[in-house]
C-alpha cells in the first residue's frame, strides 16, 4: 500500500521557522510586507489570492492589494511595480499570471525589483539558480518539492530522479536544484520517446505537464516516490493532478496528493520569500 506525502507537516515545519523569523524582524521594528498586484477578476487568482492574504494573517506578515482593471495598460502597470521597488515599507511583490495579451510579460519582469521578486520572475533570479547562489529567490514550486523530498527525508544523492516537464517555472530549475543534492535528473518532455520505458527505472518520478491523470501505473515501479506538481481539472470538472491518484496509489511506494500536497508547501515558500526580502533589506 502506498503512502501519502501530505503537504501539511511539511508547511508546520516551513511556519515554525518563518514565525521564528519573523518574531525577530519584530522586535527590531521591521514588518514583512506583501504587494498583491492582481489585473482582472479572474476566479483562480481571486480564490489564491484569499489564500495567500489568509496565509500573511496567520503568519504574521502584513498585505496590501492592488487590483487593477483588465485594459490597464503596460506604462501604468510598470510604474506600479516601480513605485513598490522603492517604497521601503513593502519587502515582496506578487504578481499575478497570466496577464492579459496586451501586457508584454517579458518587459514587465525585467522591471520587477530581485530582491522583492517573491515569485522569481525576474531572469536574475533564474540566473541565480543556474549559478548556484545561495542569496538568490528560488522558484517557489521547485523549492516546495526539494523540501518536501527533505521532510519526508527520501534520499537524493545518487538517486535517479525522472523529471517530466522542462518549463522554466518549474521543470528546469527543479532539475538543477536536484542536481545540487547529487541526485541524477533525466529531463524528459514532449518529444521524449517511451517516457514510461524511462519513469519507470527512476527511483522518484516529478510529473510537471499540465495533463490531467496523464500518468497511470505502467509509468512507475513499485519503489518508485511520485510527487505531482500538476493541478488541473479532470473531464467531470474536479481538481486533479497529473497523475492518475487512485489508480496510482497503491502500486507505488509514496505520492503527493493534489490537494494538500505541493500546493499548500509552495504557498508557504512564497511567504517565507517575502522575509526573506525584508531580512536583505533591513540588514
Amino acid at each position: 500500500m502506498g503512502i501519502k506525502l501530505d503537504g501539511k507537516p511539511v508547511v508546520e515545519h516551513l511556519r515554525d521557522d518563518i514565525n521564528k523569523r519573523v518574531t525577530k524582524l519584530k522586535e527590531k521594528g521591521n514588518i514583512p510586507k506583501l504587494l498583491i498586484i492582481r489585473v482582472g477578476n479572474r476566479e483562480d487568482d481571486i480564490s489564491y489570492e484569499k489564500s495567500i492574504v489568509k496565509n500573511c494573517k496567520i503568519l504574521g506578515i502584513a498585505s496590501k492589494l492592488k487590483t487593477l482593471p483588465i485594459d490597464v495598460s503596460q506604462e501604468k502597470l510598470i510604474e506600479i511595480i516601480k513605485s513598490a521597488n522603492i517604497d521601503k515599507e513593502i519587502h515582496g511583490i506578487m504578481l499575478f499570471r497570466p496577464l492579459p495579451s496586451h501586457l508584454d510579460l517579458e518587459t514587465i519582469n525585467k522591471v520587477i525589483s530581485p530582491i522583492k521578486d517573491i515569485d522569481c520572475m525576474n531572469p536574475e533570479n533564474l540566473q541565480k539558480v543556474l549559478d548556484t547562489n545561495p542569496k538568490g529567490i528560488i522558484p517557489c514550486t521547485p523549492k516546495a518539492v526539494v523540501e518536501l523530498l527533505k521532510y519526508y527525508e527520501i534520499p537524493l544523492k545518487g538517486a535517479s530522479i525522472a523529471m517530466v516537464g522542462k518549463s522554466l517555472v518549474v521543470g528546469k530549475p527543479l532539475g538543477l536544484l536536484l542536481m545540487e543534492e547529487s541526485a541524477t535528473v533525466t529531463f524528459c518532455h514532449k518529444e521524449t520517446k517511451d517516457v514510461a520505458s524511462i519513469t519507470s527505472r527512476s527511483d522518484i518520478v516529478i510529473a510537471a505537464i499540465g495533463k490531467a491523470k496523464h500518468f497511470k501505473d505502467n509509468y512507475f515501479n513499485e519503489n518508485a516516490i511520485v510527487i505531482d506538481v500538476g493541478i488541473n481539472a479532470s473531464e467531470d470538472g474536479k481538481i486533479c493532478g497529473d497523475v492518475d491518484y487512485d489508480l496510482v496509489f497503491d502500486k507505488v511506494k509514496a505520492i503527493t496528493p493534489t490537494l494538500g500536497g505541493i500546493g499548500i508547501i509552495t504557498t508557504t515558500i512564497l511567504l517565507s520569500h517575502v522575509v526573506q526580502a525584508c531580512e536583505d533589506l533591513n540588514i
